[in-house]
């Protein structure tokens, strides 16, 4: 019998949230909302997305990111020496103002809306990044499963601030080897939790393929 499967099939890593979902996000981040029930209405959701997944047929397994507040703003979290700060925030504190006011004008969404983990002290793990995460996974399904994590390029150049981080560090290299020492102790301790795959997320990166000037502002 000949094997028609040519090609290993997972998703992304982040997942359409419900209308439930967005608004037990909201009520976690204002306070309204205990971590023991936020939690609660995360679970059903991931239960729901894994069962979605394995009625499509997929192969790798991931949980949706419904607990984040995005793909990397969640390191705030759990990194010490970070703070969540929103574009409109980061205005005082950028090293090109006016650049920085034309970047927010071509967003398609409000400055105030997007939060990005700024570095304002040194960094380290405060508690894993996603070992909780996967544990849970675990136990919804018998496929492999995946874990998404920001990559060392996209966290070094979104987290420097220079009037915040160049208090702490000296420059972007510095920085950077702090974040891959923590990227690098949290795939250790994936792997030994029975983590199948991790996929470390650069979508800057295409800057430096694409674009001629791979130094201006970036956040995702």
């Amino acid at each position: 019998m000949t094997n028609t499967k040519t090609f290993t099939t997972t998703q992304v890593g982040s997942w359409p949230r419900s209308r439930e979902m967005l608004k037990a996000l909201r009520s976690f981040q204002k306070k309204t909302l205990s971590r023991r029930d936020f939690d609660n209405i995360a679970d059903d959701e991931i239960r729901r997305t894994v069962h979605l997944q394995e009625k499509a047929g997929l192969d790798i397994i991931v949980d949706g990111e419904h607990r984040r507040e995005s793909f990397y703003a969640f390191i705030a979290d759990k990194v010490a020496g970070t703070r969540l700060m929103s574009l409109a925030d980061m205005l005082d504190y950028v090293e090109d103002k006016a650049e920085f006011e034309e970047m927010l004008r071509t967003m398609d969404m409000p400055a105030s809306a997007v939060k990005n983990p700024t570095c304002i002290g040194r960094l380290s793990r405060r508690e894993p990044l996603a070992v909780n995460d996967l544990k849970f996974l675990r136990t919804l399904s018998k496929k492999p499963v995946k874990i998404t994590l920001p990559g060392p390029y996209l966290l070094t150049r979104s987290m420097w601030v220079g009037a915040l981080t160049g208090k702490v560090y000296r420059n972007h290299k510095k920085l950077a080897d702090d974040i891959v020492k923590i990227l690098r102790e949290e795939l250790i301790d994936l792997r030994d939790a029975g983590c199948d795959f991790v996929q470390f997320d650069e979508p800057v990166l295409t800057e430096i393929v694409m674009s001629e000037n791979c130094q201006r502002r970036t956040f995702m």
